[in-house]
Formats: C-alpha cells, structure tokens, sequence
C-alpha cells in the first residue's frame, strides 16, 4: 500500500483525526472553497466541488459549514488561494509531494523547506519527484465494508483498474478521468465513498527500515500538521510488522 495511504492509517489508528476534526474541517472548507471558485458553485456541474463535498460529507461535516464554504467562493472580499506543489525527499531518499493551498507562497514555502530540513531531507525543483509518481484516481472504503473479492468484482463491474485491499482500507485505483464515473457506480454497489480523489501514486515504493519509518511518519505528520497542506504523498513502503508497532 502506497505511503500516502498507509500515513492514514496510523493516523485512524492513533485517533488522530477526531483530535484533529477542526482541522481537518478548515481543510475541507478550504478546498470546497477554491474548487466552487475555479468552477460552478453547482455541484451537479462542478466534479472537483462535487468530490470536495463527498469527503466532507464523509467526515460529518454540518451542512451548514459547506454551504458557508460554497458561499465564500463569490465573497469578493475572501482569501484568495492558489495551489501550490512541492517536491522534495525525505528520509532514507524517500520522494515526497505536498499539495498546498495558500494565501502567501512565502510563507508556505518557509513553513514546507523548515520540515524537510529538520527531518534530514530537502526541497527539490517542480518535477523532480513527480515523474516517479502517477496521477490516478483513488476511491477508498473502510477495511469492513466488504470482503476484498466482493469489492475487487464491485470496482472491476464499476470500471476500476486496480484494487489494493487490507484489513483497515479498500483502495480502488482507476484513471485520472473516470474517477467521478467509477464513484459513482461503486456507490451503487458499496454506499457512499468517505473518499474520491485525484492522488499521485507511486510507480514503485522504498522499503524502510524501522528507524526510517518512525523518521518518515514524524515528517508526514509534521507536514500534515501545516495550515496550507492538504496533501502529502510519498513512496515508501513499511513492513506490517513495523507498522504495527509504530502504531502501538
């Protein structure tokens, strides 16, 4: 399983995300924000807006709270974000992407550079990671909506490439394109997806051993942790076993 996927994970595991909810709302209502601002203010026509309110949905986000966020989108007085990527390596040469939406590229750019010194890593030039990883489409159920044949016949009946299964996800992989066509169809066969996104996947993963894993799960979470961030991905791979005791 990818390393973006597998930082979730332990996340849930360690409850992070119900100690982190205000966050991860300020997150949602962000990019719910900026993607009624590049399109329509309408879901039905608007797919990036249409998946930023499926995951906020899917975190029990209030309702309230997205309309503010559709809302603040014509506010000609509002932030005004722009997305930015940065790419770099991590510990034991790790490639990592960070997606960003910021208000000040400086600032943002500070904050980024400070974690990937401090773990020993480095910022890299647009594209020096990137080519290492593949943009696809990612739909992800929890580990018990189904059993791993029963979701691999939904995805493949749904159109899906590619089914990556363990005991606490189900990660559907498709092309960039089809992905609102495949979430819609797995919603069909399985309920409503908690997450349907574009993401960079790694073409191939780095095995780390447990003194590297603790160092990129302490980077990843320092990056996570960042107001600008919504999105960290990276190619390393750790072993179920270190894994476990990482989550401990």
């Amino acid at each position: 399983m990818a390393g973006h996927s597998k930082f979730k994970n332990i996340q849930h595991r360690k409850g992070a995300q119900d100690k982190k909810r205000a966050k991860v709302f300020s997150r949602l209502s962000k990019e719910i924000t900026i993607a009624a601002k590049m399109g329509m203010p309408d879901p039905d026509s608007n797919p990036r807006l249409r998946t930023a309110i499926t995951a906020a949905r899917a975190q029990n986000m209030p309702k309230d709270n997205i309309e503010r966020a559709i809302k603040k989108s014509a506010d000609a007085g509002g932030e005004n974000y722009e997305e930015v990527r940065y790419e770099g390596f991590g510990p034991g040469g790790i490639g990592v992407i960070v997606e960003t939406l910021t208000d000040n590229r400086n600032r943002t750019a500070g904050d980024v550079r400070t974690v990937f010194t401090k773990s020993g890593g480095n910022l890299g030039e647009t594209g020096s990671v990137s080519f290492m990883f593949d943009r696809r489409g990612a739909v992800e159920y929890p580990g018990d909506i189904a059993d791993a044949d029963a979701v691999f016949e939904a995805a493949i009946e749904a159109g899906a490439e590619d089914v990556e299964s363990s005991d606490d996800t189900h990660e559907i992989l498709c092309a960039m394109e089809e992905l609102h066509n495949v979430a819609a169809a797995l919603e069909g066969a399985l309920g409503p997806p908690p997450s349907a996104q574009i993401v960079w996947k790694p073409q191939n993963e780095i095995s780390v051993d447990e003194e590297t894993a603790e160092k990129v799960l302490r980077m990843m979470e320092a990056l996570d942790d960042l107001d600008d961030v919504q999105n960290v991905y990276a190619n390393f791979d750790i072993a179920d076993e270190i894994l476990e005791k990482l989550s401990a």
